[in-house]
């Protein structure tokens, strides 16, 4: 998962783009960039780590220019090279930036067609530099000194046909402005707004989620549409068009449920409410299945299961307590590469308040159960804060598949639930019970915000992608990436093209 942001202004954007990028950074901590432009020069600043400590005010100092895009990143093949961070650049044509949040399903056929047909070079081992190489040949293929605004369109109406899988994307092309476009299936988040000026004139900002425009007092016009592209001059003129043929409307649904921020709204669906929808759905399940329940306190585990855990409680008639402070200088654990460092982190990352544990019989509730790495240690520290018994519930159903199209949980063997029943997987947690989300309530849950959207991607629960083009085949390529000997793999196409 990524976040990106894009501003075209006639102010320098290098200190919206870092606030952007420090609102955004739940996305990702693994690395960050910006990437600016002055005039026709571009400027670029990308590196390891999170968003303060990339930017000095040395470096933020030679940001200058009045438009520029902005990413933070963290790794779905588990590099961390420092080289893959984004933006990319490509010289050719005109000077271009892309970031991208998402992933593609064809990298490696791309990476062929690249070389091969388009005769461009790959140099990294990122999906989105392949995809930045196929925009920018097809941009080429105008045959022009001086671009249009068609030109720009029809070239993404290629890419569309060229690639599979999810991608929210923005581009600076140098001197001519900021481009933002979403894959037909609009899989990945990204939304665009305006921002009056003292001077009469009108910033656009383009953004993975509605708080990062929120925070720079910019207006929400709405959500890029599934195979759109959003064009601003850099004079400031506001460009769309639908540049898919086809399109379907499949949101990740585990954007609401772990990954945006609460205070997001996405497709025009507040992640908040629908976060509070959840709570009540599970509650209701709560009340069905276990009418003589002996909860006696709902604690949430920090911080995305707060919402769902305050509405369990109120539903159930229990107390709700915060009984776990965070420390907040600790990322995701999920999100780190290897598991070694994801088990250390957990302690690190939380502290039990025992007065709220002992004696007590506790229920738990979390977003969602992923590796199952964090619950279990979690599960142990209520008991060893004096826990009576150690209830579990999780506001999302078993993730027992792989998600392909951006989420860090590609290997199926990584993933607890894979081939276990909810009792199995209860037992292996160290619960007295685990209760789950069923998958039909959290599609209503989340789609009751927004009726027009008939379908959303819930793959790693259904194992039904919505892209059409992942196999077993595919699957197993995926968790192959993540072996000791996947770089090798990974450059035997472009070895083979070269014989």
């Amino acid at each position: 998962m990524c976040g990106i942001a894009a501003i075209v202004s006639n102010q320098n954007v290098n200190q919206d783009l870092y606030d952007a990028l420090t609102v955004l950074q739940h996305r990702g901590q693994d690395a960050a960039g910006i990437a600016t432009c002055e005039g026709a020069r571009l400027h670029l600043r990308k590196e390891n780590g999170l968003t303060r400590d990339v930017f000095s005010n040395k470096e933020m100092l030679k940001l200058k220019g009045s438009m520029g895009i902005a990413h933070v990143r963290y790794p779905t093949a588990g590099c961390t090279s420092a080289e893959e961070a984004q933006p990319f650049y490509v010289n050719s044509p005109f000077g271009l930036t892309l970031a991208h949040n998402g992933n593609l399903t064809n990298t490696e056929e791309l990476k062929i067609q690249v070389f091969v047909d388009d005769q461009r070079h790959i140099n990294t081992e990122s999906d989105s530099e392949v995809l930045l190489n196929v925009f920018a040949h097809e941009l080429q293929q105008a045959g022009k000194l001086t671009l249009t605004v068609d030109d720009v369109f029809k070239a993404v109406s290629v890419v569309h046909k060229r690639c599979r899988g999810a991608y929210a994307v923005v581009v600076m092309i140098a001197g001519f402005g900021i481009l933002g476009f979403r894959d037909p299936h609009g899989i990945r988040p990204i939304v665009f707004g305006e921002r009056k000026t003292e001077d009469g004139t009108t910033d656009y900002m383009i953004a993975s989620e509605s708080v990062a425009l929120d925070v720079l007092d910019f207006k929400l016009i709405r959500d890029i549409a599934p195979g759109e592209a959003v064009f601003v001059e850099a004079a400031g003129k506001l460009h769309t068009k639908q540049c898919a043929e086809k399109t379907n409307h499949c949101p990740c649904i585990f954007e609401y449920v772990y990954f945006a921020r609460p205070d997001s709204i996405i497709d025009n669906i507040s992640v908040y409410k629908a976060r509070m929808r959840m709570g009540k759905k599970l509650a209701r399940k709560i009340e069905k299945e276990w009418p003589s329940n002996d909860i006696d306190v709902v604690i949430p585990i920090p911080d995305t299961s707060r919402t769902s855990a305050l509405v369990i409680a109120h539903e159930l008639g229990v107390k709700f307590r915060e009984g776990f402070m965070k420390n907040r200088y600790i990322g995701r654990t999920f999100i780190m590469p290897g598991q070694k460092m994801r088990k250390k982190s957990v302690k690190q990352k939380l502290n039990a308040i025992s007065l709220e544990f002992r004696g007590k019989n506790v229920l738990l509730v979390d977003d969602s159960v992923v590796r199952g790495t964090t619950s279990e240690q979690i599960i142990q520290m209520a008991r060893d804060a004096g826990a009576k018994k150690v209830y579990f519930a999780s506001a999302a159903p078993p993730v027992r598949y792989p998600n392909v199209y951006g989420i860090d949980m590609p290997a199926a063997h990584e993933l607890i639930a894979h081939g276990r029943t909810e009792l199995e997987v209860c037992k292996a947690i160290g619960a007295d019970k685990l209760i789950y989300q069923d998958l039909d309530d959290l599609i209503d849950a989340v789609g009751k915000g927004n009726p027009n959207i008939k379908q959303f991607d819930t793959s790693c629960f259904s194992h039904s992608y919505v892209t059409g083009d992942i196999d077993d085949d595919y699957l197993a390529r995926i968790e192959a990436l993540r072996n000791d000997g996947a770089q090798e793999q990974r450059n035997a196409p472009i070895a083979a093209a070269q014989k």
